[in-house]
């Protein structure tokens, strides 16, 4: 999500970039069953907060001292854009996917999350007024195909709210994820990205308050598998998959590290049906092979876009 704030460089060791790369496939390929498990003795709200409160909380922490003093001290624009981007990309969309993985398998939220990518040229489209190109637009239609055929239509043994939630918070993501290019963020990316973290938890806990989690919550409920998984949320979700994240588009070109777009959910469905006896059926396959179809059409038509600009530039 930090990708805008980075310029790309050059690793002196060719094969640490790809190391992280994958760190982000795997690792947040793996949240969602992570999820589904933490918030089955867990308050999805308050499992969020208390995942991104902690881990933005300890990243600000050993990050704060160096990178967010001097000329690069935080200010109020800052923490205000910080503020509003945790809100957008973990309250509305982390939290509400939460919420929905209380009724739906993890392989199928992550493959509905896979239309983010969609929404993003949807909202960005709309704040610049500019038209939506060709190979975007039928990327657009295969995703909506795709959704469509995943929950399976009317009938379907899918829950309909859960799946419009995570919809919904696709979209928040996506609007996260588009304004954070345009508002001022603290200047070094994993200060931002911890802010980001620690307000988007603060937001949730507050939410989870509201709505009552925490005067039901009981942490002698909490079994050993939602414990894990929370641990597993915490330190290898957050803290380390952010960092790998932002060292990876540091050092590779961003068409590739914008595949943890498809694999993510790839990943998320083997694991959910290896480890977790989640149904692999023939809407899931479809639908799934559709959204992510989709979804490599939008990033190759971007990386296309982006070197022919790179072409003109240099003419």
């Amino acid at each position: 999500m930090e990708a805008h704030l980075l310029r790309q460089g050059v690793s002196r060791k060719p094969i640490l970039p790809w190391v992280a790369l994958i760190t982000v496939w795997f690792l947040w390929g793996s949240t969602y069953l992570g999820i589904r498990a933490a918030v089955e003795t867990i308050p999805p709200f308050t499992m969020a907060g208390a995942r991104y409160g902690f881990a933005g909380a300890a990243m600000f922490a050993a990050l704060g001292p160096k990178h967010a003093r001097g000329e690069n001290r935080l200010t109020w624009p800052q923490v205000r854009s910080s503020i509003l981007i945790g809100a957008l990309l973990l309250m509305g969309g982390n939290g509400l996917l939460s919420l929905s993985e209380k009724k739906l398998h993890s392989g199928l939220a992550a493959l509905i999350v896979a239309t983010v990518p969609a929404w993003m040229v949807i909202i960005h489209a709309a704040l610049t007024k500019t038209r939506i190109p060709g190979p975007l637009l039928l990327a657009l239609v295969l995703g909506t195909a795709g959704v469509a055929v995943l929950v399976g239509g009317p009938g379907s043994a899918i829950d309909m709210g859960a799946a419009a939630i995570v919809l919904i918070a696709s979209v928040f993501w996506a609007a996260g994820s588009v304004l954070s290019r345009t508002v001022t963020l603290p200047k070094h990316p994993l200060v931002a990205t911890s802010l980001q973290m620690l307000s988007g938890g603060v937001l949730l806990l507050i939410l989870g308050t509201v709505r009552g989690e925490l005067a039901t919550f009981h942490i002698a409920d909490v079994s050993t598998r939602s414990a894990l998984a929370m641990v597993w949320l915490t330190l290898l979700g957050s803290m380390v998959a952010f960092s790998a994240y932002v060292y990876a588009i540091r050092t590779l070109p961003n068409d590739v590290v914008a595949t943890y777009a498809y694999v993510n959910p790839i990943v998320a469905v083997a694991l959910g049906a290896v480890l977790d006896g989640e149904p692999v059926t023939r809407n899931l396959l479809l639908g799934g092979a559709i959204i992510v179809g989709s979804v490599v059409l939008i990033v190759t038509d971007r990386a296309k876009r982006h070197a022919a600009e790179q072409r003109r530039a240099t003419v």
